[in-house]
């Protein structure tokens, strides 16, 4: 089981740096339409959203609940893309332009970040900092689910706007 989600996110942020990179600066900073959000502005809403993995380092508590009690509703919320969803304000992107060498390097320092904190966090704790807006208090591995397919949803918009400005 732990195996499985490493390698999925391990995959979903490889599709996510071959997608950024692959678009040049130029594009990454281009709206495809009016009201949207450019190339970069996704990647940079996802780098401010993997911050979410601190909660593991603030208040959590042990949890009698299965780990994955929640994954299964995560899953169905965020890879459902007939629904519309609105981002925190703590995590909308920069206005203005993003320089991309930077996105890139940022992106690359906190999936690492994710991917190493795995094996150094105790996933079964109930994080009590924040609660997921319909979900409520998750586990760790919860949240590694929730970065996962947060990240899935993101790459369904970038290949939107990828084929809206090719």
């Amino acid at each position: 089981m732990y195996q499985d989600i490493r390698t999925d996110l391990h995959e979903t942020f490889g599709k996510l740096m071959d997608t950024l990179s692959s678009l040049s600066e130029d594009q990454l900073n281009k709206s495809p339409y009016t009201g949207s959000w450019t190339a970069a502005q996704v990647g940079d809403h996802l780098s401010r959203s993997y911050g979410i993995i601190e909660l593991l380092d603030g208040n959590t508590t042990p949890s009698s609940q299965p780990v994955s009690e929640k994954v299964q509703e995560i899953k169905a919320l965020f890879l459902n893309f007939e629904i519309q969803m609105e981002s925190p304000a703590f995590i909308l992107p920069s206005e203005g332009w993003i320089d991309k060498e930077q996105l890139l390097l940022d992106l690359e320092q906190k999936t690492h970040g994710i991917l190493d904190s795995m094996n150094s966090r105790d996933l079964s704790v109930s994080c009590l900092d924040f609660e997921l807006p319909g979900s409520g208090i998750l586990m760790g591995w919860e949240w590694i689910h929730f970065i996962n397919y947060h990240t899935q949803r993101h790459l369904y918009q970038l290949d939107k706007i990828r084929t809206k400005l090719a």
